[in-house]
């Protein structure tokens, strides 16, 4: 099993620098000398300052590079340093460090799981031990389900009129249906023998509820909150360019009215790693409630 992990990490790094070599290549074929600009004046620089551009690091760019056009690698580079050794600059509403963008996306995204969670979990529960909720349900459950959550925005902000809490209103909407779906199918699959002793020992149904039928359908419950997270964080992103303000969809969205590309290949990455280090969170949680045998 560790000669199968090494392999594994080595053909990863084989092919990140395969990727890398291809994407460096593919750039300096492409590159032309800077065109000198004209000089601005300061209250132009500090009109461009107000965008969210810097004329100043433009100006400053290494002879050869592009001034527009698919960024190289070590402009890449120099793009996460500069994000990485100040994450938590705040410079204005348009302007501020990539942990402040994310802290708001996470929150938001905490807040409206969480509140999936209140509400999927024991609606699950409840169904997944009903067959007749189960089929009273069910017709609901397949005409929302498949509406996608942006399609909910106006509906939100019409009636909640706050852009923040309507993103909130929007992972809840998105985030639900997985866990509910995953929980009552796991409730409904416990195995019968179980049940059935419980019933033989005339185990109260609270006990019975918590200790024989939550253990068994934990990991199912938590393969829909893990779907329903990564949900969530796609949608989030989607959402924060809607409604602006803050937030990791925000300044991608910000970045590409700049026109800065490198910004918005470093956001993209960003989205990526924290969306995997989500997954990796649930799947180990998943792991850790799973039973074998």
């Amino acid at each position: 099993m560790q000669s199968l992990k090494l392999k594994a990490s080595l053909l990863s790094v084989l092919m990140l620098a395969l990727l890398l070599s291809i994407w460096h290549i593919a750039t300096q074929q492409r590159q032309v000398l800077p065109v000198s600009a004209p000089a601005l004046t300061a209250e132009q620089i500090e009109y461009q300052k107000m965008l969210g551009k810097d004329p100043t690091a433009s100006a400053a760019a290494p002879q050869g590079a592009k001034a527009t056009g698919f960024p190289t690698p070590l402009q890449m580079g120099q793009t996460v340093w500069k994000h990485l050794s100040d994450p938590f600059y705040d410079n204005g509403p348009n302007d501020k460090g990539i942990l402040i963008q994310l802290a708001h996306s996470l929150g938001r995204v905490a807040l409206g799981f969480l509140l999936a969670c209140v509400v999927a979990v024991p609606l699950g529960f409840v169904i997944g031990m009903s067959p007749l909720l189960h089929r009273a349900f069910d017709p609901f459950i397949q005409v929302l389900k498949p509406i996608s959550p942006l399609a909910w925005m106006p509906l939100a902000l019409y009636t909640i009129k706050d852009s923040s809490v309507s993103g909130i209103f929007v992972i809840f909407i998105c985030s639900v249906w997985p866990m509910l779906i995953n929980t009552a199918f796991g409730v409904a699959s416990v195995r019968r023998d179980w049940l059935n002793v419980a019933a033989t020992l005339e185990v109260s149904p609270l006990r019975n509820a918590f200790e024989v039928i939550l253990p068994a359908a934990a990991p199912t419950i938590l393969t829909g909150m893990r779907i329903s997270m990564g949900i969530a964080w796609l949608v989030i992103v989607a959402a924060e360019m809607l409604v602006g303000g803050t937030g990791i969809g925000y300044f991608v969205w910000n970045e590409w009215n700049n026109l800065s590309l490198t910004n918005v290949i470093f956001a993209i990455l960003v989205i990526g790693v924290v969306g995997m280090l989500l997954d990796l969170s649930f799947a180990r949680l998943q792991k850790a409630v799973t039973y074998v045998e």
